[in-house]
């Protein structure tokens, strides 16, 4: 019996020594950076899962998909693996976390942040490192007016949408006789929503719309009632609200609470966008508007966008929203930037990516391009509302399927 064992293991052990060995799989690591925890945890967790929704196209066969990289073959060879970091929201924890996915797992680049007031810490770190940072959906106009060489973003920025507001208000009023005049602001005491009031202020002066209201409040607030009460004391014709996550839903919910309500109201980036909340909101979050890059309607003007939502449903339960599928965009745009490149040194991958022009079916226009801060030259959204729970898009007139429900009907006149 020991004889008998012994050539077994002599016989295994010669086996494995003359088998040819396969080469070892090229891994390339990606570090994400979301809020996987507090007030925004939804919508980080959703960030995440839309970069693995890219890598899985990356990395895997997908002939129903037709964007670059689906080939599966990964980049140059390189298969993907992504090392996940929570920031919790926090700018502290966000730069910490950071520097550790550079300094001890590694990570090539960096997608993320979602938060403004993160990403800027964040970035900081990867170009003091001269490694490329990616930012899907971060909107703060400033991010981009820093002159840093290694820092992308995809999203419209805060400024973008200011000027959409107002050209939005603007068309109401010549189309309806609407006669808006005033403008109240709502917004986070952080990077995204101080930056987001100062574009608003900016551009609102520059339509002869007064700005008669400005109400900061800090991020993961229990209540805002003393915030509503303000704005309702000086009821402005117009909001324009820079309320992300938990914080959306807390603010309808309190000017539901004191039955008041604008005439008009516009969010900046997410907590309007955010399908899992406007769920919760049921009928209260109705008839509010905002900027959206994507809705489940897009699919009309992007038909890839089909094939991949469902992909990124399987990981999520809901669909894409615009901050999620920005982030899916920033993922396949590096991976094209590395290949265009021909290598995975970061100074010519960021070099490609301030040179060349990308395709993206994910996107409006189909290409994304950068300027030399940074900022995607064709980023661009439109203004959707929530109307019966569906998200119509209801300007520009080229881009609606619906019209605008306007005024936001009385709390006593929903159905």
């Amino acid at each position: 019996m020991n004889n008998r064992c012994f050539w077994l293991f002599m016989f295994a052990f010669l086996f494995g020594i003359l088998l040819p060995v396969s080469a070892e799989e090229k891994i390339l690591k990606i570090g994400t950076l979301f809020p996987l925890t507090g007030s925004c945890a939804l919508a980080g967790q959703r960030c995440k899962a839309a970069v693995e929704t890219a890598v899985e196209i990356i990395n895997n066969k997908h002939p129903e998909i037709n964007v670059p990289l689906a080939a599966g073959e990964g980049v140059l060879g390189y298969k993907i693996q992504l090392v996940h970091a929570d920031s919790q929201g926090k700018p502290d924890v966000g730069k910490s976390e950071a520097e550790r996915l550079f300094d001890q797992e590694n990570v090539y680049a960096i997608i993320g942040c979602y938060n403004s007031a993160v990403t800027k810490p964040a970035s900081f770190v990867a170009e003091r490192k001269k490694k490329i940072f990616v930012a899907g959906c971060s909107s703060s106009a400033a991010l981009t007016e820093r002159k840093m060489h290694y820092f992308f973003r995809l999203a419209p920025n805060d400024r973008i949408e200011s000027k959409e507001f107002c050209d939005f208000v603007q068309w109401l009023n010549k189309n309806n006789s609407s006669n808006l005049k005033t403008l109240g602001l709502i917004y986070e005491n952080t990077e995204f929503g101080k930056h987001a009031a100062d574009e608003a202020k900016q551009i609102a002066s520059k339509y002869e719309m007064e700005v008669v209201v400005d109400v900061p409040f800090n991020p993961g607030a229990t209540n805002l009632n003393s915030e509503v009460t303000t704005l309702k004391d000086k009821n402005p014709d117009v909001i324009f609200g820079a309320c992300l996550g938990g914080d959306y839903t807390l603010f309808i919910g309190t000017v539901n609470q004191q039955n008041w309500l604008p005439k008009v109201a516009l969010n900046y980036c997410s907590g309007f966008q955010d399908p899992q909340i406007s769920k919760q909101l049921g009928e209260k979050g109705y008839y509010f508007a905002g900027a959206s890059g994507y809705s489940p309607d897009f699919v009309k003007i992007m038909p890839v966008a089909e094939a991949i939502e469902k992909l990124y449903k399987e990981k999520t339960g809901v669909p894409f929203d615009t901050d999620s599928i920005l982030e899916t965009v920033g993922m396949l745009v590096l991976g094209q930037a590395i290949e265009k490149a021909g290598t995975i040194d970061s100074e010519k991958v960021a070099e490609t990516l301030h040179k060349e022009e990308f395709v993206s079916p994910l996107s409006f226009g189909g290409k994304v391009t950068f300027d030399e801060q940074g900022q995607n030259n064709k980023a661009m959204s439109v203004v959707v509302q929530l109307q019966n729970g569906e998200y119509r898009r209801v300007y520009p007139p080229e881009y609606s399927t619906a019209s605008v429900t306007f005024p936001i009907p009385s709390w006593d006149k929903r159905k």
